[in-house]
């Protein structure tokens, strides 16, 4: 196989990777629109009664049903090698998903008037770095923080199948490791400036050379 096939096809997969990634954030933006961002007029979080989970809506939904589940043992990469009884193979993060909900609980739920804007501002960012390749790698580190957290709240409660968060987690850090945006991307344009500036010695354009 050629040099130059081999270079396109890796663009292309990392640019259909882009692609995805920052699109499925950007279908994620509209059931959480501020400034109620999809709660109820009480800003009423999901929460667990008599041993059943009461579900609301919208980002409060969400939030309390990370907290409702932080408070249970969790297992990640579970494997069942004979498909009988408990899987053989498990990561306890019990400590780290209770460790998230008391995050979630001492300081996202009593501030959640402004955390929603802070949680839809950077799901945004992340659509748009990744549909548009504009400071590709930012995106993808502002993805990996989002993904983890995600990962920790979400992953094996029920309904949910672990593997697709961290599918995202693993997808995020491709895109922070190799900036995608060099390819069809706005940071092909902008790259070379910010590198002619680095050359010169400017601490920015170093920066932005990195992340483009």
């Amino acid at each position: 196989m050629s040099s130059n096939l081999e270079t396109t096809l890796k663009n292309l997969g990392l640019l259909i990777a882009r692609l995805f990634l920052g699109y499925m954030f950007f279908t994620q933006l509209w059931w959480k629109v501020p400034p109620s961002f999809g709660c109820n007029a009480q800003f009423a979080f999901t929460e667990e009664v008599n041993g059943k989970v009461q579900r609301t809506q919208g980002l409060c939904d969400w939030i309390g049903f990370e907290s409702v589940y932080a408070r249970k043992p969790r297992k990640f990469f579970e494997a069942n090698l004979d498909n009988k009884g408990p899987a053989e193979i498990a990561l306890d993060v019990t400590p780290i998903t209770g460790a998230n909900g008391a995050f979630i609980d001492s300081f996202v739920k009593p501030n959640i008037g402004w955390f929603g804007y802070a949680v839809f501002a950077m799901e945004s960012f992340i659509a748009v770095s990744l549909i548009f390749g504009l400071l590709s790698r930012l995106g993808g580190l502002v993805a990996i923080g989002m993904a983890l957290q995600l990962q920790l709240g979400l992953s094996g409660t029920p309904g949910e199948w672990e593997w697709i968060y961290h599918q995202t987690v693993a997808l995020a850090v491709v895109m922070a490791a190799i900036p995608s945006g060099r390819w069809l991307g706005v940071d092909q344009w902008l790259r070379p400036m910010f590198v002619a500036a680095a050359q010169k010695g400017n601490g920015l354009g170093k920066a932005l050379a990195w992340l483009t």
